[in-house]
Formats: C-alpha cells, sequence, structure tokens
C-alpha cells in the first residue's frame, strides 16, 4: 500500500464487471431501461420551481448569523414536520447538517472511539461501509431474514453484540433503517423495544435513518424513531427524500431519550458542528419552503410507487418463476428470482441482452444470491417494460 495514504481509505477502487458492462454499455451508445433510478429530480416529477427559487433569494442571507445547531426558524419547520408525525420535538433538539452522511460523520464521532463498534442491519445500504471506514468504527452486521415479511432476526442481533465484544471493541450504536433500503421494511414496536433493551444492557445508542418514512405504503402511518424515549436516540433525516431535493444538501439529527443523556448529547453535539458550521443561509432560510414542497412532490412520487408496484405484480401473476418479496415503504422492490450463477452476471446479461439496468441483491449485502433490486420511482412506460424483458430474459434461461 502507498505510505502516503490514510489505512482507512484503502479501499479496492478496481472497477467491478457490473460496472466495466455498464460504461461499455454506454459508450457504445445503447437505449438503456434504468430500473435502478434513484434521483426525484430526473424521472418527471413537477416542482413548484418558481416558489422553490423564490425562497432562495432572501435577502437576510447577506447577514451572517452563525447558529451551531442551525437557524432558528429552519429547526422551528423541522420540528413542525416531527409534530405531524405525532412526535414532540423540540426545536432545540435538532441539529441541521448538509447531508445525511454529515449527520452520521457527527453521531459516529460523538459516540465512537477509534475501533469502536457499530451494528448495522444487512440487508441494507451500501454506503455504510464507507462511513464507517472514513469515522475508524468497525461494523458488525445483524440479520433482517424473510418469513411472510421481514423481520429482525433477534439471536442475530445477540451475536453481533457479542462478537463485537469479542474482539475487544465497544459497542457505540446500533443502526435502525426505517424503513430499510432496500427491504423497504419498516421497524416494528416490538423490535424497537428490542434495541431498547439491548442499547441499556450495553451502554449504546440508536442511530435511525428515516429518510424514506413519509413513503409508506400501508394505512397506517408509522411511528418516527424521533419520539422515543427509553434510549438515547438520533434520528436522522433530510430533504433528499422528503420533498426529493437531493441536491439541496439540507439534512438534521433529532436527539431523544433520557434527558440526561440527551442534553449530554445535545451540548457535544454542538461544539461539533460548531467546529464546521456548514450549514448555508440561503438553505436555511429556505428550508420551511422546501419541506412544504413534500406536500406537493411526496404525492406524485406515492402515485408513481404506487402505479409500478400494480404493474410489477401483474406481470408476476402471469409467470411462476419469480416472485415480489412483500415492501412496506420506501422506493424499491426485490424481485426473487432463480439461481443459475450470481446475481451480479444475471444483471450483466440483462444490461448486454435486454438494454436493462437492475442492481443485484449482493450490492445490499443479501446472504445470497436470487435477488434483484428496482426501483419503483422509475417513470412507468420504461418500468413497465423493463420488467417485461427482465421475465423474458429469465423464462429463456429455464
Amino acid at each position: 500500500m502507498n505510505s502516503f495514504f490514510a489505512r482507512r481509505t484503502s479501499w479496492n477502487l478496481a472497477t467491478n464487471r457490473y460496472t466495466e458492462a455498464l460504461e461499455a454499455h454506454r459508450r457504445a451508445g445503447r437505449v438503456l431501461l434504468d430500473l435502478t433510478a434513484s434521483n426525484p429530480t430526473t424521472v418527471g416529477l413537477h416542482y413548484r420551481e418558481d416558489e422553490l427559487m423564490r425562497a432562495l433569494t432572501d435577502r437576510e442571507a447577506l447577514r451572517y448569523e452563525p447558529q451551531s445547531k442551525g437557524l432558528l426558524t429552519a429547526r422551528e419547520a423541522v420540528a413542525a414536520y416531527y409534530a405531524e408525525h405525532g412526535a414532540r420535538v423540540s426545536p432545540d433538539d435538532l441539529i441541521l447538517t448538509t447531508s445525511t452522511s454529515e449527520a452520521y460523520s457527527f453521531v459516529f464521532r460523538l459516540l465512537c472511539n477509534p475501533g469502536d463498534a457499530v451494528l448495522v442491519p444487512t440487508p441494507s445500504y451500501p454506503l455504510f461501509d464507507f462511513l464507517a471506514d472514513i469515522q475508524d468504527v468497525k461494523l458488525f452486521p445483524y440479520e433482517l431474514v424473510y418469513d411472510h415479511g421481514w423481520q429482525l432476526e433477534v439471536m442475530s442481533l445477540f451475536g453481533a453484540v457479542d462478537r463485537a465484544l469479542a474482539t475487544g471493541a465497544r459497542c457505540g450504536a446500533v443502526l435502525a433503517v426505517h424503513p430499510n433500503n432496500p427491504t423497504g421494511s419498516f421497524l416494528q414496536g416490538r423490535e424497537l423495544q428490542l434495541l431498547n433493551d439491548t442499547c441499556a444492557e450495553n451502554d449504546m445508542a440508536i442511530v435511525a435513518d428515516e429518510v424514506f418514512l413519509d413513503y409508506a405504503l400501508g394505512k397506517q402511518p408509522p411511528r418516527t424513531c424521533a419520539a422515543n424515549e427509553e434510549a438515547l436516540t438520533f434520528t436522522l433525516s433530510g430533504l433528499s427524500k422528503i420533498s426529493g431535493l437531493p441536491q439541496m444538501k439540507v439534512a438534521w439529527i433529532a436527539v431523544s431519550g433520557p434527558p440526561a443523556l440527551k442534553n449530554e448529547a445535545l451540548a457535544r453535539l454542538e461544539v461539533i458542528a460548531d467546529t464546521y458550521l456548514s450549514m448555508n443561509a440561503p438553505l436555511q432560510l429556505a428550508l420551511p419552503t422546501m419541506l412544504e414542497e413534500r406536500d406537493h412532490i411526496q404525492p406524485q412520487l406515492m402515485q408513481r410507487v404506487q402505479t409500478n408496484l400494480a404493474e410489477l405484480d401483474q406481470q408476476l401473476v402471469a409467470q411462476k418463476l419469480c416472485q415480489r418479496l412483500d415492501v412496506e415503504g420506501g422506493w424499491y422492490a426485490i424481485v426473487r428470482v432463480p439461481v443459475h450463477g450470481s446475481d451480479e452476471e444475471l444483471a450483466i446479461a440483462l444490461l448486454r441482452q435486454k438494454n436493462v439496468l437492475v442492481q443485484p441483491g449482493h450490492f445490499y449485502d443479501f446472504a445470497a444470491d436470487g435477488y434483484l433490486v428496482v426501483s419503483l420511482i422509475t417513470p412507468g412506460p420504461e418500468f413497465a417494460e423493463g420488467v417485461k424483458r427482465l421475465l423474458a430474459l429469465i423464462d429463456t434461461a429455464q
């Protein structure tokens, strides 16, 4: 390894076969049906452009008013958002950040010494590996298992704690993604209680990622972890998914839990935030308007998700080889496919033979092959044709 660089950045930077195939496809100029869409600004949604642009031209932004937690007006807007979810969150319990990735950085720095452990669900989003490396913490996975729906595997959680402690590491936090990406499963009440009890026994905190919270498919809205009082809890979210505005780089941390622990955590987080003062004034002043955009964008996204989910189910009914796993929320669906090789090989074959892009399950640390992940916010005609080609390839492979 080159001695110029820190060990924490010694990632394998070689291009994998999937990426090589995608780059070759694009160089050839071939039309692509992209069933991996995650950027809401590129899938044909309609934004209130004039209102959003006016919000960014507030003249108050010309006056520098540094506040480590973020401007009060912005934090009040976030507190009002949580009030709509039935949680009483004081503006004083909020820290604004430029992204949820920065929020993770703040929380990991608060809770973990170098080499400490963080428990993380699997399957889950691959970004966590990089965030952990950069912050010098070690990830220990606990399993989500599928049995007529996704659920937290209790013994796996206990085993993750034991494995971490056996290495001499201290357990700083347990991550809960609510709903999970890509499984779309929400943390159930009994599972949150399990996490609370585990944290109490091991002096750990909960870090709850709720970026997809508003995209629930059930009639009963899920409860935000920002209302959790039993364990020290850091609830992360932001405009990227709530209002479909990933480019605006606005996120936050809501801190809850036993009063003494919560107050100490907030005092320390405020110092971390004050060290960076990363939030810019125009976006903080525009935050109330940008949060209001959710009332316009979320119905469009929910309609897209529900329409594509119905299309997927309709096409799956006509065949017997593949099935969709249950999904409770979020923007993705998981298709269970026959195993004749690796998921990566299947995804590459689909790209090369059918011009359709999907994500193989191993990107999300599925324990076995046989899973493809598709985006439900892909424009409807493209999604329908892509699924048709996917199932045709599976059929011809038998």
